[in-house]
């Protein structure tokens, strides 16, 4: 069965009869191997086709659908026809003309990759390596009908599928051979997966990861693509894409992509919505780095992003609800409690955004849960919580479970799993799957539970991660100095590094011997004022393993892993390393000099991964 994006369920109100019987027959008719786009949007002048076609052997197939009769077609002609409409005469389009529009669009945007055309010397240079074409179906016109009339003439029979020819009862094969006679010539050599990721990328920019091109100029604007081309996988796409009115749960792993998921439905609620948009997180850095990613999207205007307490704060200042004397955490929770019972006294009012957004929604207690899913206005009903229950690092967010549905998250048959991690290397991700391997065992919950998903790597390779036992603290930083330079020293930018560090007095260390070594250096963790995420500076990153949660670098380097922090047992401690370590996408250091039951963890893990 061919891969439908948007999935039909989410398409029911705007598809039409004729459409959605397209829709299950190509479905039905066409192999795995197809993958099938109903009305999304393409390229800078976000054009409509009714179904794009891909196949990595047959091409791209761009295909228009109308449910005319012969009694309410007036006239066509090459451009243009008119349609019998209770409101009188009215014209459109020639449905051939749009389709081969629409191809034109796509392609141009495709013929800018020189990835994707014939290289010099060869008899084709310069022309798309995709066979490229374009058609029509007929929905409620027969093959004899056609025939009988002039549509030929403006139409080209070739480009036709009629209403007979899509019955549930035609032959798959015959069906293909249908489509692909629109094609004007075949190739013997199939796309490969990164070819098809960058045909995917070009007309789709929402789904692109960690660019953000302009190509809203024109068409054929010049630009300069990225070195590397990174899409949503197949599932994000589709999910991203599916996600349609309600309550949405995403439980997804480490680097599964929630985030991404997150930040086009921003972009597509944006352009639906009045009412601004809220994305709430708990850890201030991940906010702040949200917040820059969609400022980036030019979402800054509609889409307010903060960290629970700040929105809590910012709350009670503007409906002028008293604030609570400052008094660490006494002063938060007080805070949490005076915004809930503002809601409930009506002071503070519910149903404040078009849509709310949830990331890290495992960090949040139920009663922040049901706090936030008030905020929704109950006209849109949009909100969307992503979860991984083995990233649960703080206590209060894992110490009793609960349904979403006692907190007034309304999501039952709109609950998702991503088990796929993307982020990390196969090599790192074992690393942390059999160090955190207790903490792991996939748990099956009811769909209005709390599930623990056990994550599956892409498949990705890179280097074993290092495990290093040294004398001391100062050992360990002399080490990770070093790994630093000669990473950079291979073109690795400063910013694409990051040390994790357990406790403040190895995060003062760290930034000064960074310093020492002249690397440029942020510590985003060092106060409250300093925790903005500096996207920007080509500096090396240190930050808090609490914080660093929902954040990834190409390198990671952790000093005193495994030291026993007094305010967290074992087993969250566990937790905590493992979050720091799937941060790394492609590099992984850890270095200890204090031994502990987590180091002999480590190095055992580490040990099974050599083997």
């Amino acid at each position: 069965m061919a891969t439908l994006i948007p999935t039909l369920s989410t398409c029911l109100r705007r598809i039409t009869g004729g459409e959605k019987r397209v829709t299950n027959r190509l479905e039905q008719k066409l192999e795995d191997d197809y993958l099938l786009w109903y009305d999304v949007a393409v390229g800078p002048k976000q054009l409509h086709p009714d179904f794009i076609i891909l196949h990595p052997l047959r091409g791209l197939l761009i295909l228009e659908v109308k449910d005319w009769t012969l009694d309410t077609l007036h006239d066509i002609d090459r451009l243009q026809a008119s349609l019998i409409t209770p409101n009188g005469i009215k014209r459109v389009s020639n449905p051939l003309e749009q389709a081969r529009q629409y191809l034109h669009s796509v392609t141009a945007q495709l013929e800018r990759d020189p990835l994707l055309v014939a290289p010099p010397g060869s008899a084709q240079h310069g022309r798309l390596l995709i066979p490229h074409s374009y058609g029509v179906v007929l929905t409620r016109i027969t093959r004899k009908g056609f025939d009988d009339t002039d549509l030929g003439e403006v139409i080209d029979p070739q480009r036709v599928i009629c209403m007979d020819e899509m019955t549930e009862a035609v032959d798959a094969e015959a069906f293909q051979q249908r489509l692909w006679a629109m094609l004007p010539y075949r190739f013997g050599k199939p796309l490969s997966l990164p070819q098809l990721d960058r045909v995917r990328w070009h007309p789709f920019p929402e789904i692109r990861i960690g660019t953000q091109l302009d190509l809203a100029t024109s068409d054929t604007a010049d630009f300069t693509l990225p070195d590397l081309l990174r899409v949503m996988d197949l599932q994000q796409e589709q999910l991203a894409r599916s996600l349609g009115e309600g309550h949405r749960i995403i439980h997804g792993v480490a680097g599964s992509g929630k985030t991404l998921i997150l930040g086009y439905r921003c972009l597509h609620l944006a352009k639906q919505l009045s009412q601004p948009i809220l994305v709430l997180c708990y850890n201030v850095t991940l906010a702040t780095r949200l917040a820059h990613l969609l400022h980036e999207q030019g979402l800054g205007e509609q889409v307010k992003v903060y960290n629970f307490h700040a929105w809590c704060s910012e709350q009670l200042r503007t409906y002028q609800v008293a604030c609570p004397p400052v008094d660490g955490v006494a002063h938060h929770e007080t805070q949490v409690q005076r915004v809930i019972d503002g809601v409930q006294s009506g002071q503070i009012p519910a149903g404040q955004y078009g849509a709310v957004m949830i990331d890290e929604g495992h960090d949040f207690q139920p009663a922040w849960l049901k706090l936030v899913s008030q905020m929704v206005n109950p006209e849109t009903n949009a909100l969307l919580v992503l979860y991984d229950d083995a990233q649960s690092i703080y206590e209060r967010s894992h110490s009793r479970r609960f349904s979403f549905s006692s907190v007034g998250i309304k999501a039952q048959g709109r609950t998702t799993i991503l088990r796929i991690n993307y982020r990390n290397t196969d090599e790192i991700l074992q690393l942390a799957s059999r160090f955190a391997h207790e903490l792991l065992r996939a748990e099956d919950a009811e769909e209005d539970g709390i599930p623990l998903v056990q994550p599956t790597g892409a498949g990705r390779h890179g280097k074993l991660p290092e495990v290093i036992r040294l004398p001391s603290l100062q050992h360990e930083l002399d080490v990770i100095v070093c790994r630093l330079q000669q990473a950079h020293d291979n073109g690795l930018a400063w910013g694409d590094m990051a040390v994790l560090y357990p406790s403040h007095f190895v995060g003062e260390k760290t930034q000064a011997a960074l310093t020492r070594a002249q690397i440029p250096v942020d510590w985003l963790t060092q106060n409250r004022t300093s925790r903005q995420f500096k996207n920007m500076h080509d500096s090396v990153k240190v930050i808090t393993l609490h914080s660093s949660k929902g954040l990834e670098f190409p390198l990671v380097a952790i000093p005193s892993a495994g030291y026993p922090l007094k305010d967290l047992v074992a087993r969250d401690q566990a937790r905590l390393l493992y979050v720091g370590m799937t941060r790394a996408t492609d590099a992984l250091l850890l270095t200890y000099s204090h031994v502990s039951p987590l180091t002999e963890q480590l190095e055992t893990a580490c040990q099974q991964l050599a083997a």
